[in-house]
């Protein structure tokens, strides 16, 4: 599903993701852990081709499809979607209309009964996320992903201000979208800061992103666990000393 070789990116002349390798399979969910500042948004907002992340060297294969120089509206209708961390309010554009114009023919499902799924129905004529609580906002996100239907869902922290009641319903919502059925299912790259979203969504491989480079690899809960009892930066010394063990070994 994606491919990404080798990516360095910038952001007002800033150097922030360094020589990121990552393969996303068919029907696979991922997901990406760091603290603050480590990449990850920037990762996301580098693959949907957010015009302000540059990349200076490396690629992004799509299905089969090098999109590295790709606007985003054509890595949209190749069937890549977000939800933001922070989406955008839009005056004047109904979350009804936006809606309308993003369901995608393969689905059986109209926008109202997506509405009515994520109790947005009163929100439908409203301005796009204007004056949206955190809840709302994540139900709107979803809303629109449900929506356009892609095959490469990319999540930025999905349970990020938001209360217990909603959180359950946009975890479930997000494991609905990941995996409707089983010869079918999109690919994800979730980030998550608490981990919450892991009690709901089911996650193939987590990733642990450092510095703007991947340093860690594994099951989900695991690695969670571990970062939870020792913090982010024992991951980069676990790493560390990795690879001293391996020098070691092939010099005896």
């Amino acid at each position: 599903m994606l491919k990404i070789k080798d990516l360095f990116v910038e952001i007002a002349g800033k150097q922030i993701i360094k020589g990121v390798n990552l393969n996303i399979e068919k029907g696979s969910t991922c997901v990406l852990m760091g603290p603050n500042a480590s990449g990850k948004t920037s990762l996301l907002m580098t693959i949907i081709g957010m015009p302000q992340y540059k990349i200076t060297r490396g690629k992004i294969i799509f299905q089969g499809k090098d999109i590295t120089q790709l606007p985003l509206n054509e890595r949209a209708k190749m069937g890549i979607g977000i939800m933001f961390q922070k989406p955008p309010q839009v005056r004047g554009v109904k979350l009804r209309k936006i809606c309308d114009a993003l369901l995608s023919s393969r689905q059986t499902k109209k926008s109202e009964e997506f509405a009515r799924d994520l109790d947005l129905t009163e929100h439908l004529e409203r301005d796009l996320n204007y004056g949206f609580s955190g809840g709302e906002l994540k139900r709107s996100e979803l809303f629109q992903l449900l929506c356009q239907n892609p095959n490469l869902l990319l999540l930025d922290e999905p349970e990020s201000g938001v209360d217990l009641d909603n959180i359950a319903l946009v975890g479930r919502t997000i494991n609905e979208l990941l995996h409707p059925d089983k010869n079918n299912s999109p690919s994800g790259i979730i980030v998550t800061h608490t981990g919450y979203i892991l009690q709901y969504v089911e996650a193939d491989i987590g990733y642990v992103l450092l510095n703007g480079k991947i340093i860690c690899e594994g099951n989900p809960l695991d690695l969670f666990k571990g970062i939870k009892k020792h913090g982010y930066e024992r991951c980069g010394e676990c790493k560390i000393k990795h690879k001293i063990g391996q020098k070691r070994a092939k010099t005896k």
